[in-house]
């Protein structure tokens, strides 16, 4: 069984130039990191040119697709019957984007497929962790 899950999204950029109105995104999870979700948007769709990764918890995402949820950087939030927002915010501005709320829940319950709600610790490698945190501290 993989330990990976990527999904493609269409994300609509709240905003956006005429010429993009919506643009790819990835949503990716790894059992490794069992906690958190990484959402990748190509280089074409962003300011700098460069791929741009967002990395939050997958709680956050499971609890914004049914009522507002984040105060961070990254804030998650229902917008209709069909659509959730997010928002990510970055020193340079702040980026906005709707993304099908099917299509989250989809990737959700893939998720919780490989790794159920709740049983996240058991698929953290401490040890792996702590070695590695220290190999990068010499």
């Amino acid at each position: 069984m993989s330990t990976v899950i990527e999904q493609a999204v269409e994300a609509r950029l709240v905003a956006a130039a005429p010429r993009m109105p919506t643009i790819p995104a990835t949503l990716h999870y790894d059992r490794r990191d069992p906690f958190a979700v990484r959402m990748s948007f190509p280089a074409p769709a962003t300011l700098e040119g460069v791929e741009v990764f967002w990395t939050f918890s997958r709680e956050l995402l499971a609890q914004g697709v049914e009522t507002a949820s984040g105060d961070g950087d990254v804030r998650v939030r229902p917008y209709g019957y069909d659509r959730t927002v997010l928002e990510f915010h970055a020193p340079e501005g702040t980026a906005i984007v709707h993304i099908r709320t099917g299509d989250l829940r989809r990737f959700l319950h893939s998720t919780t497929t490989l790794v159920p709600a709740g049983q996240e610790h058991l698929h953290v490698d401490l040890d792996q962790d702590l070695a590695e945190l220290m190999r990068d501290a010499c």
